[in-house]
Parts: C-alpha cells; structure tokens; sequence
C-alpha cells in the first residue's frame, strides 16, 4: 500500500501544480486535508474521489497531533488495501508540521509513503486568499504565522475590517502608538504587553491591505526593517569601529544619507513626520541641527535666551496687540523651553504629558474636595480654589 502525501498549494484551484494533480489522478481517490469547497470540488471533477471519514480533526492533523495521526494510519491498514493520496495545503515539506510524526508511523505499519510538493502557502496568492488552516483553541499559544492567518481572516470575514484602508486606520495607528506611551509611563508591564499587541495588529493590519493590492506583504516589511539596521549598524554586523554614542549618531546620519530616502532630502531636517507633536518635533529638529554642531555651548545660553524671548513677548503684548505676531513670539518661547529640555537631558514631550497629569490628579482632588463640601468649583471664591490648590499639591502630588 502506498500513501502519496501531496502538496494541495494555498487552497486556489488555480496554483494547484499539474505534477500534484497528476499524483492524485493516478491514485483515484484521495483524503483533502482543510481543502476549500472550490479546491475539493476542481479535484473531484478531475478524477479524484475525496476520502471523508479517515481523519477526524484536519486541523490537529496537519499541525502533528500524534493521536489523530495514530488514528489515521491505524484506519488505512485495518479497512484499506488500495493506494490513498493525502492532499495537504501548501507544500508537505514546509506546510505540514505533522509530516515526520506521520512518516515515522507508516513505516511502523510498513506502509510506503511518497512525496509530491506544492506551491506554498507563503505566496502573495495565499495571503491574499482566504487563510484556510483553522486556528488554535484559544487554550493554545499562538505563533506569527498564525497572526498573519488572523488579520487576513478578518479581512475577508470581518464587514468591518474589510472597509479599512490605510487612511481610515491612521486614528487608531496613532491611538494604539499613545496607549504603549502610557502603559510605559504607568509601569504597568502587563498593559504594555497587550498595547504592543495592539500596536503590532496595525502593523500587520496596514501590510495586509498592502498584499491584497500587491504592493508589499509583511515579509517585506520585515525584510526592509532587517536590511536597513544591518545596514546601519556596521559596528555591530561588520568591522567599522565606533567610539561612543556621538560617533554613532553622526555614523547613523552619514549611511541615512546615502539611502534612496536620505538621497531625495533637500534638508537635514527633512524626515521628521510633520504630524509629530509640535514640541517632540522641535527637539527632533534641534537634534538632528546639534549633529551638525548648531546648538548652544551650554545650558546658561539658552536660559539667556529663554530670558531674551520672554522680553520679546511682553513686548509684542504692550505694544502691537497683534494676535499674529504675540502668537509667534510665545512659539519662540516654547521652542527655547523644548531646547533648555534637550540640554537637560529630558524629553520634552514626556515632561509636558507629565505635567498635564500632575495637573489632572490635582484638579480632580480639588473638585473632590469641593464635592464633599456640597460645592463645586465654581461655587468657591478666589481664595477658597487657592487654599484647595495648596493642598492638593501636598496630597495629591
């Protein structure tokens, strides 16, 4: 008896090989493991009889589930003598985690086992396609792979992941982005596990959308983030010696500029997401500016300079009432402070979030503190908010 375990491709008619149909044709009769109703039924009108009842779970099958497999060989050799084929999505060799454990069994049982591959399931064919490998119980752990079989599901079973592009996703990219910023800032390690699964989704979200449109896929977005960090880093994965951090940064600038995008910047400062926070973008641009030695010798000039705008904007303020040119004058006072943050070594967006929170927390012990009193905030005088705010800065730090 001959078992002939034959790759099926990623489950389109079309990308099935000849040699697979061939394998299959000549056997008659074979078992589809997951194979979709189009797939089952191009065989079957093609001189294949498809097997039901030898496997009880396919999905447990195909991923090497030893009992289902025992099952399987011991149900050939007690009620079948003629030759069977196995039809296996994508290709045995690399889309089928059971096959050793299978191969192991039928010559046990001295049942000879053939080989025949197919296209596999890692094409942009079957990424595009609806994934037909069913998942894990939600008792198992998950791999890569099948994240990837997860969003390409949705979009094709999902009526609201299907209606996403990349535009519509923009919110929730930049929601998700914020949610690992305070999972961060909380400490909480284990909400900052799940908002980087929430992050990596839009990840895999904005590649799937790619693939169906034939652009790029995931792999490729992997492949370009590996490409560019070796690339970038040649004191790590070559023989280029760097001194220190500064060697490093000014290195980074320098093989940044001979990229395709570093080619095509007319400035330095160029590559800053406009969309950035205005003041994490101010200190990515006076970043970038230092690199090139622009930046002040010290901490005490810029504090001279803080000093100078501050004049200039009680000026614009007395003596041209110009909402313009005071609005300018009070961005150049915020873009001093965002540079007196980079020389003290702080970022200057995550101390504003912090005092915005500092603010929140004490705010809302004042409203408390009023509530109880049978007030509300602005019930209380002047004085009254004063004295609250004094005591919620001492308990509610």
């Amino acid at each position: 008896m001959l078992v002939r375990i034959t790759g099926l491709g990623p489950g389109d008619p079309s990308l099935l090989t000849i040699g697979a149909l061939d394998a299959l044709r000549a056997i008659g009769r074979a078992v589809a493991l997951l194979a979709p109703p189009d797939l089952s039924g191009y065989l079957s009108g093609n001189g294949v009889r498809i097997e039901r009842g030898l496997v009880d779970d396919p999905a447990l099958f195909v991923r090497g589930g030893r009992d289902e497999i025992e099952r399987f060989v011991e149900r050939i050799q007690a009620n079948e003598s003629s030759d069977l084929g196995l039809g296996v999505l994508g290709n045995p060799l690399s889309d089928f985690p059971g096959l050793p454990q299978l191969l192991r069994l039928l010559e046990r049982a001295k049942i000879a086992a053939e080989i025949v591959p197919g296209v596999p399931r890692s094409t942009l064919a079957a990424s595009i396609a609806l994934p037909l490998v069913p998942l894990p119980p939600h008792s198992s752990l998950y791999s890569w792979d099948d994240l990837i079989e997860i969003m390409a599901r949705l979009r094709l079973g999902c009526p609201w992941d299907r209606e996403q592009t990349h535009r519509t996703l923009l919110p929730y990219l930049i929601e998700e982005t914020y949610e690992v910023v305070e999972a961060v800032e909380s400490g909480d390690l284990d909400a900052l596990c799940e908002e980087l699964g929430d992050l990596l989704l839009q990840i895999v979200f904005h590649s799937q959308v790619a693939t169906e449109t034939g652009k790029f896929s995931i792999a490729d977005v992997v492949n370009a983030l590996s490409n560019k960090m070796v690339r970038r880093h040649p004191h790590v994965f070559g023989d280029a010696v760097i001194e220190d951090v500064d060697a490093q940064w000014r290195n980074w600038e320098k093989l940044k500029a001979l990229e395709k995008t570093g080619r095509n910047r007319k400035s330095r400062l160029d590559g800053i997401p406009k969309q950035l926070g205005a003041l994490q973008r101010g200190q990515r641009m006076q970043e970038k500016a230092s690199r090139v030695g622009f930046d002040w010798p010290g901490v005490g000039g810029i504090l001279d300079k803080l000093t100078e705008e501050l004049q200039e904007l009680a000026e614009a303020r007395r003596t041209k009432q110009d909402d313009p040119h005071v609005r300018e004058e009070l961005g150049d006072v915020f873009f001093t402070l965002v540079n007196l943050s980079r020389a003290l070594g702080i970022d200057a967006e995550t101390a504003m979030r912090q005092a915005n929170e500092k603010f929140y927390k004490r705010f809302g012990f004042m409203e408390e503190r009023a509530a109880a009193g049978g007030k509300t905030l602005s019930d209380l005088s002047l004085d009254e908010l004063e004295e609250l705010w004094q005591l919620a800065k001492t308990q509610a730090a």
